[in-house]
């Protein structure tokens, strides 16, 4: 597997960029351009990641493209296609959106998510990007969510067959889909059952922790790497086994620091199963 932080921590230049990545043990990245950005500072970035050997795993999105807001909603569906765009213009392995949710909050959690009709959206939002987009280098996945579809791999694949799109791949984020005490308690049948049905479709991974909180009632808290009780290792192991050069992105750390520290935590945990540049 290829470690990479969300974050492109401090840096002046493209190339100081990539070079930090190096520095701290990474080999794949989050592109940290984004398509509204100059064309020519994209290329420079890209050319960084190629000389340096790092795998660009993600592009991210980031919006609600099911906004209840019309005007919202098609700024957001334009901004989707031009990011799966730059995505597949520079390689990257996938771009990377939520379904989205059907309130105020872009990522938020609504009764209204769950609905035949929000399925129905999602599926046709999915269809569109990538129609629109023409990719033939990437593909467009969802990051699945605790509290919108899909929250697991049996939704996953169903949504698979539903959208009819080859260039829609799964991107995993499994802590993600621990929204439940069955599957606190449980985590490697959870990660046996993500790897048994979606395989090679998971293009990149998110790597982090979770934590059950003693507090009435069930309070499950997304924590950094060694914080929780998620058996990493035995993640990082059956993604492995799908792809040696699987793309594992730690993020959600507030500062440089806090990536560098559980970086080297990661390095020392996962021994022997990650990649070096």
């Amino acid at each position: 597997m290829r470690l990479g932080t969300s974050s492109p921590l401090k840096h002046d230049s493209a190339n100081q960029w990539a070079s930090n990545q190096i520095k701290i043990g990474c080999a794949s990245v989050v592109f940290p351009v984004q398509s509204n950005e100059p064309e020519e500072k994209i290329i420079e970035y890209k050319k960084a990641a190629d000389k340096a050997g790092l795998m660009i795993a993600e592009v991210g999105i980031w919006c609600n493209a099911l906004s209840p807001d019309y005007d919202e909603r098609r700024k957001n569906m334009d901004y989707c296609v031009k990011q799966l765009r730059m995505a597949d213009k520079i390689g990257a392995k996938c771009c990377v959106n939520v379904a989205g949710a059907f309130g105020k909050r872009w990522d938020g959690a609504y009764k209204e998510n769950f609905t035949k009709e929000a399925r129905n959206e999602i599926i046709k939002m999915i269809r569109e990007i990538i129609d629109r987009a023409e990719i033939k280098n990437t593909y467009f996945a969802l990051e699945p969510m605790p509290w919108m579809i899909p929250t697991g791999p049996i939704d996953y694949l169903r949504l698979i067959d539903e959208v009819e799109r080859d260039r829609f791949a799964v991107h995993m984020d499994v802590i993600n889909m621990v929204n439940s005490i069955d599957r606190y308690f449980n985590p490697k049948d959870l990660v046996d059952e993500c790897a048994d049905l979606l395989g090679d479709r998971i293009k990149s991974c998110h790597i982090k922790d979770i934590h059950l909180c003693e507090e009435y009632t069930t309070m499950l808290r997304e924590c950094a790497p060694g914080c929780g009780e998620f058996p990493i290792r035995y993640y990082v192991e059956k993604m492995n086994e799908i792809n040696p050069d699987m793309p594992m992105i730690l993020e959600h750390l507030s500062t440089d620091e806090d990536y560098l520290k559980y970086i080297s935590y990661l390095k020392e945990e996962l021994n022997g199963l990650y990649k070096t540049l």
